[in-house]
């Protein structure tokens, strides 16, 4: 409108009829403007909040949800613009949406969450339009609030794996029950092709004249040890989340179901020193309690001191435990040091080294080479592919248990390989 003025005044210089048409846009404007100015709305007829958002999931889609009232005699049209917050990528830049006039909406806008730990969110700012729209009212509304990022553990909610093998978790995750060779009796069935030649009862067999084999309920109170490395090798990202942050996902996951079966859940964290050791217990209250002590964990550029930890782990926990690892292996320094902290653990407990192989890695070696950086692309790849390999191999000829898959399959891969200790009594 003022650009149009501005014209108008330029071409009377020229064309001096134009000064009246100039005088009449002006008078025209400045009544729209006194209009708009008079119709509102105030702050004091709006009413714009934002619901707490309390905590909300790594990696997983949220919403922001906020409660807009318009007690004003017109309708009015909103915009709604979030403070950016470094760790939080919003689906909008604002939300906008026409509120009639006495009446209320409630608004949301998408976002997610690319970093665990604590995220402040700021103030909310908000603009206002009548229909008229010559004039847009900012008002700022204190809505700082401090938002807990946690790891994803929908994947135990979605473990479909459960069902498939033969395990129930009866009344929603609230009782473990495996069939496997344990040393609990659960109850007989007759035999059938497959069953092992040890499970059966020959007792039973005796009275009712046909083969019968025995049900082993697997064994509980069992003790389960998360040790998550949280030195330099876990700090990379693979895709949107660091390798560190998949590993708690997975660790926590597998703590959840372990308390589920009545086992005892312990946790150590540990970069160049012990950051955090929880012993294990069981019960639905210390997985809170330890989800809780570790939801803000984070990697550290530091070397791990894997003799230290483990040297404790073996004082501290005098019953064969399984010891599940989160580390990752690059180089044969790191391999070595890996292999003789879980080497030492070996045979009093049940070692399970847990990695993520490097997708990066996998696709190096599958582009054919065309240039000379690519051939010393693929060249590196090929002996970090080889020494990655040499180094699982002695893991798994130590007797370690090793899980080693891309990063978005390493939760459920986890909870299958926990799962398999459990079915076959390893423990």
């Amino acid at each position: 409108m003022l650009l149009a003025l501005a014209l108008l005044l330029a071409l009377a210089s020229v064309v001096p009829r134009l000064l009246y048409v100039f005088g009449i846009a002006l008078a025209a404007g400045a009544a729209l403007l006194a209009a708009d100015a008079a119709l509102g709305p105030s702050l004091r007829s709006l009413r714009i909040s934002r619901r707490p958002l309390g905590h909300i999931a790594l990696g997983r889609p949220a919403n922001a949800t906020y409660d807009v009232e318009n007690h004003a005699q017109l309708a009015v049209t909103i915009g709604l613009i979030e403070t950016p917050v470094p760790s939080i990528d919003f689906a909008a830049a604002e939300v906008v949406a026409t509120i009639p006039a006495r009446s209320a909406r409630t608004l949301e806008l998408g976002l997610v969450a690319r970093e665990r730990g604590l995220a402040r969110f700021g103030d909310v700012y908000a603009w206002a339009e009548n229909r008229i729209g010559v004039l847009r009212r900012r008002y700022r509304i204190e809505a700082s609030e401090d938002v807990r990022v946690l790891p994803d553990l929908s994947a135990v909610e979605g473990y479909g794996t459960l069902a498939k093998r033969s395990t129930l978790l009866d009344a929603g995750l609230r009782r473990l029950r495996l069939r496997g060779v344990g040393s609990e009796f659960e109850s007989l069935r007759d035999y059938q092709p497959g069953d092992a030649f040890r499970l059966v009862d020959w007792k039973a067999t005796a009275r009712r004249g046909h083969l019968m084999v025995t049900n082993y309920d697997v064994e509980r109170s069992q003790n389960v040890v998360i040790a998550l490395d949280c030195g330099r090798l876990m700090t990379p990202r693979i895709g949107t989340q660091r390798k560190f942050d998949y590993a708690l996902t997975a660790g926590l996951s597998v703590a959840r179901i372990a308390q589920a079966a009545d086992d005892n859940v312990g946790l150590v964290a540990f970069a160049a020193k012990l950051l955090l050791s929880i012993p294990a217990r069981r019960g639905a209250a210390h997985y809170r309690a330890l989800a809780q002590a570790a939801f803000d964990l984070q990697p550290r550029f530091e070397e791990p001191d894997y003799e230290t930890v483990f040297t404790q782990l073996r004082r501290t926990y005098a019953r064969r435990s399984l010891i599940v690892l989160f580390t990752d292996i690059f180089d044969p320094v790191t391999s070595a040091a890996v292999l003789a902290a879980l080497g030492s653990l070996v045979p009093r407990h049940l070692p399970l080294c847990v990695l993520m192989n490097d997708t990066a890695i996998a696709r190096a070696l599958d582009e054919e080479p065309r240039t000379v950086s690519g051939a010393y692309r693929t060249a590196v790849a090929m002996t970090l592919a080889d020494e990655r390999a040499k180094a699982i191999a002695v893991l798994r000829s130590r007797g370690i248990i090793v899980v080693d898959v891309p990063a978005d399959r390493l939760t459920v891969a986890l909870l299958d390989a926990y799962l398999d200790v459990k079915a076959r009594g390893l423990l």
